[in-house]
């Protein structure tokens, strides 16, 4: 079959830079599935885009379908053709359903039955005639966080559609969506190209748009816009923070990238660094500059997406925009020093937390009790002042100029007013140190005064999520319970805090009245999540889920078992030891009810049943302290001694006696076995 090249262009109003990402990965999603279920074989699939396009590439798109031959089973043989070969009506009526002779109809067995099946081929339509309906469906698959109609639209998207090209070679792919035809035409960077540009070939479409300052390939727009910004860092003297996410931000608001650098006065340079860092990058989509050393120079790089005659008329009024936006921060500054945030805490009894809950003031008072109850309960009390201070105050920034205007900074602010106001620098750092991790790969706290404010509060969200009857189903998770019961794990296993989350959770739930129903399904969720975390770790579902009956509790001991297990997972005896604790269950669960009460060693004449009788009255202790000390590796050692004496009890005894005692203390003997397997996970499951 011939092939040729297929460029469709969706133009749009500016699309939000944060919906593009996504948009072009479903659009290359969008076009293999509608060539797929159409027929249709092709090349390479690529997507562009800029905040006015979006643009599929199709190389070696086959010139029509390949043939369809589908088989269809029909009635049993024996009720098509009767004793004389002769068609019943079944296989008249089933031929004719699918549009075939009689005579076409084959025989094919079935599990040993034969089968009338109609064989149907269909030819392959021209993609011409196909490729109308499937350009639609494409643009119509495609979804957005947030979508619209407009005019007479039938179909929501991100903003309004202006104009669709569409080529398949030199020829437009004719079709009509909302209204809107599709042609040969195309637009030009808004500012400096021309409004209708003729692409008479899909091979010179990305050309003809360069021509017309649109680089269409955002991976040559940012090579474009990184080269220039690299000369301008030459020219400043110092580097820029090469953040991706802000690079491809600026990506998708730029059809033609002309980066350029501006300055401001150096007395802003007296704000924290985060102050200035947010105002640039989250407010103006700026690079903040950095000397050698790493220090913040009062210059900043932006990305201009029109040329106008001078340069300096673009950098002049970014620099007005951004000097008034840091007048605005050094007044707040000023300001929310003149009241500590010991002083604002009443006031956060005016600020609603949740209907159900109360205030953030009464939030403050719970959070801060159980932040204590958790410091007291790792045997930090030597510090429970610090933590009482710092939970005290902790959300006192809330009511600050600066938080109110850049609400990202709560937590850093709350660190920087509390180091102006005089705390102690421990508190201070809990201010900004509650709050992580804040995403996944995210830094811990360095100090465990933050840490455990921020265990408090978490916890404190979930049962308060609880008690007002809030719970994550399916993909919704609102409250972010999920997230809060993923953050308390990492905080715990990357900074070694051997806390029972039972015994916390139980604490809080007093706290807030949660019921006994509601705390016993919180447990339950936190444990299933645990149990994903680890399996995210890499280790088995099985382990998992047995480290976590075990020490489910206590999330740090629940890994450290887990590793335990892991490291003996492929040993011969950890296997034996497995195989036994599965044979034991077995006679258990068909004999167990002839067990004498409890063993008596006068009954015992074999030397393997002795043996393991001595081995279970000398490790059984050890069992029970190495659980309670959570000495992992300690147990292992002892499963290891007892492994033996397990396999030769089976090898050389035969515990169905014919002696009624002997066979009764046998099995009694057996169900110790089983009651010390029991305290260290059902490891039955792990055989195979």
């Amino acid at each position: 079959m011939d092939t040729n090249n297929l460029v469709l262009e969706i133009g749009t109003e500016e699309i939000p830079s944060r919906f593009m990402t996504k948009a072009l990965e479903d659009l290359v999603l969008a076009g293999e599935a509608e060539f797929k279920e159409s027929r249709i074989d092709h090349g390479a699939i690529k997507t562009y885009g800029t905040p006015r396009r979006l643009v599929l590439s199709v190389k070696g798109l086959s010139d029509r379908q390949s043939d369809l031959m589908e088989s269809f089973k029909g009635p049993a043989w024996s009720n098509a053709f009767d004793g004389s070969g002769n068609p019943t009506r079944a296989a008249q009526g089933f031929a004719k359903s699918k549009g075939i002779e009689v005579n076409d109809l084959e025989k094919r067995d079935v599990d040993g039955v034969p089968y009338v099946f109609a064989v149907v081929s269909e030819k392959g339509a021209p993609s011409s005639e196909l490729l109308p309906d499937i350009m639609c469906r494409i643009i119509s698959r495609l979804s957005f966080p947030k979508s619209m109609y407009w005019k007479k639209s039938t179909v929501r998207f991100a903003r309004p559609i202006r104009w669709i090209l569409c080529l398949l070679g030199s020829k437009v792919v004719p079709f009509e969506l909302n209204g809107i035809p599709s042609g040969n035409t195309t637009r030009g960077h808004r500012f400096m190209g021309a409004s209708s540009i003729v692409v008479d070939k899909e091979s010179s479409y990305m050309e003809r748009l360069y021509d017309n300052y649109v680089i269409v390939d955002q991976e040559k727009r940012k090579e474009k816009m990184l080269s220039s910004i690299t000369v301008l860092e030459k020219e400043i003297g110092g580097s820029i923070d090469r953040d991706p996410d802000l690079i491809e931000e600026n990506l998708f608001l730029v059809e033609y990238p002309l980066p350029f650098y501006g300055s401001f006065d150096k007395k802003y340079l007296e704000l924290p660094e985060e102050v200035l860092v947010t105002t640039m990058k989250h407010h103006q989509k700026y690079f903040p500059v950095r000397d050698r050393s790493g220090k913040l120079m009062p210059y900043f790089v932006g990305v201009s997406n029109n040329r106008a005659i001078s340069m300096d008329i673009i950098r002049e009024g970014n620099q007005r925009v951004l000097r008034a936006r840091l007048e605005d921060a050094s007044f707040f500054w000023k300001e929310d020093r003149k009241v500590s945030l010991a002083e604002r805490v009443d006031g956060l009894k005016k600020v609603v937390y949740q209907e159900k809950l109360g205030s953030v003031y009464e939030k403050v008072t719970k959070v801060t009790e159980l932040s204590r109850f958790i410091c007291d309960s790792l045997g930090d009390s030597g510090i429970i002042g610090l933590v009482d201070r710092a939970a005290s105050i902790a959300k006192s920034d809330l009511l600050t100029n600066m938080v109110g205007e850049f609400p990202e900074l709560q937590g850093v602010m709350g660190r920087e007013y509390a180091l102006k106001d005089g705390e102690d620098s421990r508190v201070a750092l809990a201010m900004y140190e509650q709050y992580l991790p804040r995403f996944a790969g995210d830094s811990l706290p360095s100090d465990v005064i933050g840490a455990y404010i921020g265990l408090g509060e978490r916890i404190f969200n979930l049962v308060g999520a609880y008690k007002t009857g809030f719970r994550p189903s399916g993909s919704q998770d609102p409250y972010g319970l999920r997230r809060a019961v993923r953050c308390i794990n990492e905080i715990i296993w990357g900074m070694d805090l051997n806390l029972d989350l039972d015994e916390t959770i139980d604490k809080a739930g007093k706290i807030v009245d949660l019921d006994a129903d509601g705390m016993a399904e919180l447990i339950a969720f936190g444990r299933q999540r645990t149990l994903i975390q680890l399996k995210e770790k890499g280790f088995s579902h099985e382990l998992s889920e047995l480290s976590v009956a075990v020490a489910g509790e206590k999330p740090l001991q629940a890994l450290r078992y887990l590793k335990a297990l892991d490291s003996v997972r492929g040993e011969e005896w950890f296997s034996n030891l497995i195989t036994s604790a599965v044979r034991v269950g077995n006679i258990l669960s068909k004999n167990g009810d002839d067990r004498a009460p409890s063993v008596d060693s006068s009954l015992l004449c074999l030397e393997q049943e002795k043996e393991l009788f001595n081995q279970m009255e000398l490790r059984s202790p050890k069992v029970a302290s190495t659980i309670e000390n959570n000495d992992w590796d300690g147990l292992m050692e002892v499963l290891y001694g007892l492994s033996p004496a397990v396999s030769d009890f089976f090898e050389g005894v035969m515990v169905m006696d014919k002696d009624d005692k002997v066979r009764g203390n046998r099995l009694a003997l057996l169900a110790e076995c089983d009651s010390l397997f029991k305290k260290i996970g059902d490891i039955s499951r792990l055989k195979g």
